[in-house]
This record gives structure tokens, C-alpha cells and sequence, in this order.
């Protein structure tokens, strides 16, 4: 018996895939990689053709008026596919990743429910990794004295003495985290000093509820850098400048964290005269390049559980065979595909 090909699986609207609870366990699709790859352009691509709607695993796309600097999917794409957990909090707000958790597994839960595919889309690894692997995240609340105190600590004495003071109370959890991201070494040391626990002992596993695939798209290094760089110039003409501007007008210091990241910390000499636009744009070049590298990091830890999608060529063809028979396998353990 010839195989449908995935168009005919899943019909040619987003009405034609229904999961129908049973014994089995819901299908979600995880699509990660790196920054600037086309995640969001290829998710909705894929969401549009299998009935599906995506939930962003973006730690900057939870900011209300922050669209260019973090590639907040278009107003058009967001019409096209239904989209959660995007604008959730103003930029002197954070969202932990307990709360992340939480807000993905209900976004799935609504999203499956209503016989729709999820897509958990992103480029944050721990996102993605606490809510496919299940981990159970400490509850520790902030404590912005404690916070303060060790980031004066990290400014006076430097991020490596800090990693240090984390390495003495949580070994594991230091051998995770890179030194230089002195937010993370921060909250673990937290994490320890609150709850009196290490981080690591608390960052347990159970599998949740559902049959992941996860499917990764990758780019030889240097095509990568190129399609950076030419997405940091469209930024700049699409209006970023303004965008900081507005966020700075609006009382947003780069202190916070979210004003602080890539595509935004840069514009602070910039705008205080210091540098000129040119600088910022090579700035936010380079930052992007590195934080590329650090993304690596996280995903080269399930290599085996991702189905790694060269991006030279484009994907959505080999994406979406390997979607269709996910949904057939799952249908296979209790769903059935419609």
C-alpha cells in the first residue's frame, strides 16, 4: 500500500487534524535551533499545513513592546497561526522558569484539548528542555536584597569569584552554568542560600504528558554569521532605534535584564554619545554571534533526541514527513487522525 505523502495526512487546512484523547499519550512538536536559523518563519509554515498552533519558548518575546530587537513573529504570522506565551509582561517584569513551565504545559494542554498540534517553538534551551523533560523547578521566590548583595559581589570581585561561591554550595549545578553568566550563577546561588538545598538537588525530572519530536534546524557556522548580520541591518531599517528609544522614554533603564540582552544593551553609549550607530550595529553582530555559540551548548545535549534539519536548502518538506509520522505513530497509541 503506497505511504500518503503528508499533504494527504493532513488535508490542505488547519481544520483537518484532530487528536482525539485516549490512552495514549498528545503529540507536541518542539522545534529549536539556533538564533536567526528561520525557526518562526518554518513553524508557521508547518503549523498553517498540520492544524497546529505554536507556543513560544523565546525568553525575549515574553516583553510587551519589545517586536524588533527580539524577532517577535510578524502581525502577519501571528494571524496566520495562533501564537501563546508572546507579550506576557512589561520590561521591568521577569518571567521565571517555574512560571514558564507552568504557562507552556497550560498553553499545550488548551492547545491538544481543542484538537489542535502544539509546536513548542524557541530558542531558549532551558525553556524548552523544562517543559519536554519534565523538570521540576524550584519554587524558590526572589529575594532582591540577597540578589543585590551578589551582584555587588560579582561587580567588586568578578564573575569567576561568584562561580566560585556557587562551585562550594552546588557542584553540579556550577558545572552547568558558565561563569560569565553571572544572572544564572545568581539564581542558583539563590536558589541555595533561600531554600537552603542545592539548585541541582531540586532540579528533578518527570516526564510529562505528552510524545515530544523535536526537530532542529542548524547552518554551517559562517552561513549562520552572514544571516545574522544581515538580520541585525534589517532590524536597524525596520526601526530598532526606535523601538529603544520609545522603551527608554517609557522609563525602561538598561539595568533591567530584559533592556540589557542582545539588541538592546548596546544602544546604551549610543544613545548617551558615545559611539556612533555603526558601532551598535557591529556590536549587536558580534553579541549575537556569541549568544549563537552559547545556544550550541544547550542543544548539543540532545543530539540524539533532535532531528537535526539542514537550513542551506529549505526544510519544510523533510519537517513535514517527519511530523506526518509522528501523528501516525501517535494515532498507533491511542490518538486518532481525522
Amino acid at each position: 500500500m503506497r505511504t500518503p505523502s503528508a499533504a494527504e495526512t493532513f488535508g490542505h487546512g488547519a481544520s483537518d487534524l484532530r487528536a482525539v484523547a485516549s490512552p495514549g499519550l498528545p503529540p507536541l512538536v518542539g522545534l529549536v535551533g539556533p538564533t536567526a536559523v528561520g525557526k518562526t518563519a518554518l513553524a508557521v509554515r508547518l503549523a498553517e499545513e498540520a492544524g497546529g498552533e505554536i507556543v513560544s519558548a523565546d525568553s525575549r518575546q515574553i516583553y510587551r513592546g519589545m517586536e524588533i530587537g527580539t524577532a517577535k513573529p510578524t502581525p502577519e504570522e501571528q494571524r496566520r497561526v495562533r501564537h501563546h506565551l508572546l507579550d506576557l509582561v512589561d520590561p521591568d517584569e521577569t518571567v521565571g522558569l517555574a512560571q514558564f513551565q507552568e504557562l507552556a504545559y497550560a498553553a499545550i494542554a488548551n492547545i491538544t484539548a481543542r484538537g489542535r498540534l502544539p509546536f513548542l517553538v524557541g530558542g531558549t534551551g532551558q525553556y524548552v528542555l523544562a517543559v519536554v523533560e519534565g523538570w521540576r523547578v524550584p519554587r524558590v521566590p526572589p529575594d532582591e536584597r540577597l540578589r543585590r548583595d551578589l551582584y555587588r559581589q560579582a561587580e567588586e570581585e568578578g564573575s569567576e569569584a561568584l562561580h566560585a561561591r556557587l562551585r562550594a554550595l552546588d557542584p553540579s549545578a556550577a558545572e552547568r552554568i558558565d561563569p560569565r553568566n553571572v544572572r544564572r550563577v545568581v539564581r542558583a546561588l539563590e536558589v541555595c542560600l533561600v531554600s537552603g538545598e542545592p539548585m541541582s538537588a531540586q532540579q528533578v525530572k518527570s516526564p510529562p504528558p505528552y510524545r515530544t519530536l523535536l526537530l532542529g534546524l542548524s547552518l554551517p557556522r559562517q552561513e549562520l554569521y552572514r544571516r545574522i548580520d544581515r538580520r541585525v541591518e534589517a532590524m536597524i531599517t525596520a526601526g530598532l532605534e526606535e523601538e529603544v528609544r520609545r522603551l527608554v522614554a517609557a522609563g525602561y533603564g538598561f539595568d533591567l535584564p530584559a533592556m540589557s540582552g542582545v539588541g538592546y544593551g548596546q544602544f546604551a553609549p549610543y544613545l548617551a554619545g558615545e559611539v556612533e550607530l555603526a558601532d551598535v550595529v557591529r556590536e549587536i553582530q558580534r553579541a549575537t554571534r556569541r549568544f549563537v555559540r552559547h545556544q550550541g551548548n544547550w542543544f548539543r545535549r540532545d543530539n540524539t533526541r533532535i532531528h537535526w534539519l539542514e537550513a542551506t536548502a529549505d526544510p519544510y518538506d523533510a519537517a513535514l514527513e517527519l511530523i506526518r509520522q509522528f501523528v501516525a505513530s501517535s494515532a498507533s497509541e491511542g490518538f486518532v487522525v481525522q
